[in-house]
Parts: C-alpha cells; sequence; structure tokens
C-alpha cells in the first residue's frame, strides 16, 4: 500500500509534513534511485534515501516531549555560530527523530514540545485547528486598560492584524507587571511585537502552555518530561488521531528538587 510521500515520512518520524515538502522541492529525496516530485507516493517496500542517506519508513513509538527551554537556546537542530540548541539535551531515538512543534525565539524561555509522530506535529502547528498558546508575560510601567482593550480588539502589524484571545493580570511588584495571555497563532515573535506596538516593553516571556499540555511546576530549565498515557490519549483525542499505548510507561526526567516559575 502506497501514500503520499510527505505524509509517509512523516508519519515514520522523520520530519513534519511540511518539512517533507519542503525537502521533495528541494530535490533532496530519491525513491528508488529518482529525484521525488511533490505529489509522489511511496510505500514500505520503496528505496527512500534523503540527500543520499538511505531511510526506513517503519513508524516508530509515537512520544511527546514536554521541554522546559532556557532563555538562550536557539530552537533549531544545529546552529552555525555553535550556540546551544534545544536539540541538544532531549534523549536519544533508536528509530526516527524528534521533532519540534513550533519555536521559541531565543529570548523566550517555557514550554516546548517535540514528539516522534510528524503528523501530530503538523496538526498541532497547522493555522486551521487553532491551538492555543498561553504566555505568561512580565512587562515594565502600568498599563491602561485602553490598551488592554486593543489588544483584545486587533491591531495592525507589519505581517496583518493580530490579537491576543484573552489577557489576564498576574499579579507583580514594584515596576514589574506580569499577564498572563493567549493567542491561537505561531508568528515569528507575535507576542512580543504586540505589546511593543502599544509602546509596552517585555521584559520576561514565558510559554506556560501549548493546547492542552501545561508546563509543570516542578519541571526545572533545561529539562524534559515524557507525556504520560493519560495526556498521551487527551492529546490524540484533541486533535483526531489514533493514538496506541506504548508497551513501556513513559519517563519523566525530572531531577530532585524543584525550580518554580517566577512569582507573578
Amino acid at each position: 500500500m502506497t501514500e503520499r510521500l510527505h505524509k509517509l515520512l512523516a508519519q515514520a518520524g522523520l520530519g513534519s509534513r511540511r518539512e517533507v515538502e519542503r525537502w521533495i522541492a528541494q530535490g533532496w529525496i530519491t525513491v528508488n534511485g529518482k529525484v521525488a516530485k511533490v505529489g509522489d507516493q511511496a510505500g514500505p517496500d520503496d528505496e527512500i534515501a534523503i540527500q543520499g542517506r538511505p531511510v526506513t519508513v517503519e513508524s516508530p513509538d509515537l512520544r511527546v516531549l514536554a521541554y522546559h527551554k532556557p532563555e538562550g537556546e536557539v530552537s533549531t537542530r544545529s546552529d552555525p555560530e555553535g550556540r546551544v540548541t534545544v536539540f541538544d539535551h532531549l534523549p536519544r531515538l533508536r528509530k526516527g527523530r524528534w521533532i519540534s512543534v513550533g519555536r521559541l525565539d531565543i529570548n523566550t524561555s517555557g514550554l516546548l514540545l517535540f514528539t516522534t509522530d510528524g503528523e501530530l506535529a503538523n496538526r498541532m502547528m497547522h493555522p486551521s485547528r487553532q491551538m492555543e498558546r498561553e504566555y505568561a508575560v512580565r512587562v515594565l510601567g502600568e498599563v491602561d486598560p485602553a490598551v488592554i482593550q486593543r489588544l483584545q480588539e486587533g491591531v495592525t502589524l507589519d505581517d496583518g492584524e493580530a490579537r491576543f484571545d484573552e489577557i489576564r493580570e498576574a499579579g507583580g511588584t514594584g515596576a514589574n507587571h506580569w499577564y498572563h495571555v493567549v493567542l491561537r497563532e505561531g508568528r515569528n515573535r507575535e507576542v512580543r511585537r504586540l505589546w511593543e506596538s502599544q509602546g509596552v516593553t517585555v521584559s520576561r516571556l514565558i510559554r506556560v502552555r501549548y493546547g492542552p499540555v501545561e508546563l509543570d511546576q516542578g519541571l526545572r530549565s533545561g529539562r524534559w518530561r515524557e507525556l504520560a498515557p493519560d495526556e498521551m490519549k487527551r492529546l490524540y483525542s484533541e486533535l483526531d488521531l489514533k493514538w496506541k499505548r506504548p508497551r513501556k510507561p513513559a519517563r519523566i526526567a525530572r531531577p530532585p528538587g524543584t525550580r518554580r516559575l517566577p512569582r507573578q
């Protein structure tokens, strides 16, 4: 049985559908020695290679990691400047590879999800799903209620109109004030640009939730944990995907001691 090549490779955990489509368009993938084209189909018996390296299309175990990204790490698989990347601390896989669900810029910390399931990554990031992203934002100075209203009604950025679906005050002391904001897009630096459009300076930004997955209070910066079966079941169900319980229990990389999020 054959399937669209980009779907087949995504299911094998080799990349998201969007990534694989880009590789095909760039001529990086061959099927049975011929350069593949967008829309081609392939199956388990075909010889598939990416940049000359043979790959297997056997599906890996379905896994999702919640990673607490520190500030200073870049959301790329490798960095020409030699900086630490978000992939450097992840567990090694015998089959497939880790696919990042979205990105966080170098100055943003918090929840970043990784999965071996390219179809899951594609659905979570696809604009049609409109999955909520929630951030804790520390800003400098008082924020006028009129600003909050404009940010929820919508403002024009250089790449179109944007807005927060929800803004909640979360306390603060002195010149610092915390807010929790929710939006359903993943545009580049969108949270910071929304606040900056109103002349408000963001001094700290932490992603605390992506869809139904929350950042654990006890998960230290730079550490990861594997989603438990009940979390996986809920996530797959929300995305209308089938999930099969793994044979081995999920692992949690949680060192002794805790490091709580900043007071808000």
